[in-house]
């Protein structure tokens, strides 16, 4: 891949930036809530479900308005929201000040997402899912050193270490804002064809299709941070130190290949072949998982890692998938109401992992692997289909070109593979 130009190197620092903060505080922001700031666990969960929840709605409005006054304007408006609220969480002490604050944190933080795929869209000029993949190397770079970084803090363990990780959090929203302000160009808005409305997402089922493939696929995330660690620990002899070696892995995997193979998969066409690759890529990995408990355990470390490195291969691959159809199938007037509605659909499923997960893998044991793995798997197939589909619908509607900015000719929107 050619190296990035200037606004994309502004974008790369400034995601960079945020996400080490994100690093910083997410590591530790249980502990702050329960140890600092004593609320109950229960009531911790409560609220960021409340909040995860609540901020779901921002995501096509905020989408709307980038495509409207210009990406960069609403991107740099919601990270200065989220320093606000990030900054404000050092003075909350109840329950619904807690709740009230990570509510319009979420709210901010997705409207940021929208705002800032649109950007994204328009700084990858001719190859935006490229661009994005190696963003989303430095992004998980980023929060890999934020982790290191947190948990210093949190050995320490006073309220002055959590309460400066909150502060280094809201000024890395701060501090990304100001790069993307002095080194991402002020986009115009792009024009729009008469039919265009606020909802229009909302009736292209191809996308709307994808959308919900992917946001169900996202449980893959949780399959590793949240299902394998409770299972390391509650099935398996293996020592406490193979979580530690699993997140390390899982980030090292994504870091190494994300852009070499994000490379690769550009056009709606590729992302559904990579779709379904990352799905069998899973069927693999979920049952590599589960046998961790059936071997010694001097074995399962070992074979925690090598189930991992296959998920997270099988990530780098849907995750790829996710930047070609989600860039490749929105109309570039539209980028950031598109962007919108890709969030969440995302943000959804995770906001759901969790009770799917515990509730229906962990329960079944062995077997509830095994179906996750072959859901995975059901998933993926269903890609190369939608994005064919959607490919029949552009052709048709587009007379099978478009234009896109930066890009001195018309191209068709999907490329042989």
């Amino acid at each position: 891949m050619r190296a990035p130009n200037g606004p994309q190197r502004a974008l790369i620092v400034s995601n960079f930036v945020s996400r080490l903060g994100n690093g910083l505080f997410n590591t530790a922001s249980v502990l702050y809530f329960t140890l600092v700031v004593h609320l109950p666990a229960a009531e911790v969960g409560v609220g960021l479900t409340i909040a995860g929840l609540t901020g779901l709605v921002a995501g096509i409005p905020a989408g709307n308005l980038a495509d409207r006054y210009g990406p960069r304007t609403v991107w740099l408006t919601t990270l200065a929201m989220q320093a606000a609220t990030m900054a404000t969480f050092v003075f909350i002490d109840s329950w619904g000040t807690f709740t009230l604050i990570a509510t319009l944190d979420r709210l901010a933080a997705t409207a940021s997402g929208a705002a800032g795929g649109a950007l994204i869209a328009r700084a990858g000029g001719e190859r935006p899912a490229a661009f994005r993949a190696k963003l989303r190397t430095f992004v998980n770079l980023g929060v890999v050193l934020g982790t290191l970084g947190a948990a210093f803090a949190v050995s320490v363990g006073t309220r002055s270490a959590y309460t400066a990780l909150v502060l280094a959090n809201a000024a890395s929203f701060a501090c990304a804002g100001l790069i993307a302000l002095i080194g991402v160009p002020n986009y115009r808005p792009l024009p729009k064809p008469k039919e265009h409305h606020g909802r229009a997402v909302l009736t292209d089922r191809p996308f709307v299709s994808f959308v919900a493939l992917y946001g169900a696929m996202g449980l893959q995330y949780q399959a590793v941070s949240l299902l394998l660690p409770i299972w390391l620990s509650a099935h398996t002899d293996a020592p406490r130190w193979t979580v530690a070696a699993v997140y390390a892995v899982n980030s090292g995997v994504c870091v190494l290949l994300q852009s070499r193979i994000g490379s690769r998969v550009e056009t709606p066409r590729q992302g559904g072949r990579a779709f379904r690759l990352a799905g069998l890529l899973f069927l693999v990995s979920c049952p590599l998982m589960a046998l961790t408990a059936d071997v010694p355990a001097w074995i399962a470390p070992g074979l925690a890692v090598l189930a991992v490195c296959v998920h997270s291969l099988g990530e780098v691959w849907e995750s790829s998938a996710g930047f070609a159809l989600g860039f490749g199938l929105a109309p570039d007037h539209a980028q950031g109401q598109y962007q919108g509605l890709f969030g969440i659909g995302f943000d959804a499923g995770q906001a759901l992992a969790p009770v799917i997960l515990t509730a229906a893998v962990l329960e079944l044991g062995h077997a509830g692997w095994l179906l996750l793995g072959a859901f995975f798997a059901a998933l993926g197939a269903a890609g190369p289909s939608v994005a064919a589909w959607a490919e029949r619908t552009r052709l048709s509607d587009q007379d099978t070109t478009r234009t896109t900015p930066g890009r001195s000719n018309e191209v068709p929107l999907l490329d042989a593979d």
